[in-house]
């Protein structure tokens, strides 16, 4: 019954629609459900310049990594063909400018990571899924890093065209696209595992956040109301305006509202 069955099927044939399908669904249903839940927590307040040095590390180069990832992937090689762009130079693109924003990355992930298992005021604050996202954000920045050892000996770009055409493969719909990435090295294997095993669990953690990122512009220009919450910088004390207050009034004559201190 299973003398046919093939595990690089399941994890590349299956697995990235069971993904998908996890991450949109679920990504849907806990911001209708729990849409209180959909934040960083952020605790910017506890160990605050490791976080600052951490977070800037990490963001800028997470999402270096990510868009490139983006763009090369799913730009069709066609197009690369009518542009007039080699496969070697794209590949080289990708290991110059990936190299350094993945080691960028993982440097400010782990420091991110250190602080949160480290300080007992913010480890006591986590949960399981937090720390769990962390490890595997860390070990998928690691694993990526180290596919570039393997990359280095393939700078004419014909893995890569293999990677662009089994993404590209996915989103069509075409369920051989499996037999593209077959026999490619164990670590890129791993790489797309995990980055899969990250995509499913993204609605259940902090990851949901992201989406406020990429949706809030649209929110802002599209849906805003009219007025705009500021906080104060004056530091006056709040009896001294409110004696300025209540001067200002008496020489306009009472009025039935009053200002919310």
């Amino acid at each position: 019954m299973f003398g046919d069955f093939d595990i690089n099927f399941v994890i590349f044939g299956v697995m990235p629609y069971v993904a998908l399908t996890i991450f949109l669904v679920g990504s849907i249903v806990r911001y209708e459900r729990d849409p209180f839940t959909w934040k960083s927590s952020s605790s910017q307040l506890l160990r605050r310049k490791q976080l600052i040095w951490g977070s800037i590390l990490f963001h800028v180069g997470i999402l270096t990594v990510f868009f490139g990832h983006l763009v090369g992937l799913f730009t069709p090689v066609w197009a690369l063909d009518a542009i007039g762009i080699p496969y070697a130079l794209k590949q080289w693109m990708a290991v110059l400018i990936g190299g350094p924003a993945g080691i960028a990355a993982l440097i400010g992930s782990t420091m991110l990571l250190h602080r949160r298992l480290v300080d007992p005021r913010i480890r006591v604050t986590s949960t399981f899924g937090d720390i769990l996202i962390m490890v595997l954000i860390w070990l998928q920045l690691a694993i990526g890093l180290l596919t570039i050892t393997q990359t280095l000996q393939h700078m004419d770009g014909s893995e890569m065209v293999r990677f662009m055409t089994w993404s590209q493969s996915v989103v069509s719909w075409n369920i051989n696209a499996w037999v593209t990435v077959v026999d490619v090295h164990w670590l890129y294997k791993l790489h797309i595992f995990l980055g899969l095993i990250i995509t499913a669990l993204f609605p259940f953690t902090r990851l949901v956040h992201i989406w406020s990122g990429f949706a809030a512009p649209f929110r802002y220009l599209l849906t805003r109301p009219g007025y705009q919450i500021v906080r104060s910088r004056r530091h006056r004390p709040i009896e001294e305006r409110r004696r300025d207050f209540d001067t200002l009034q008496a020489k306009r004559g009472p009025t039935a509202t009053t200002p919310a201190e």
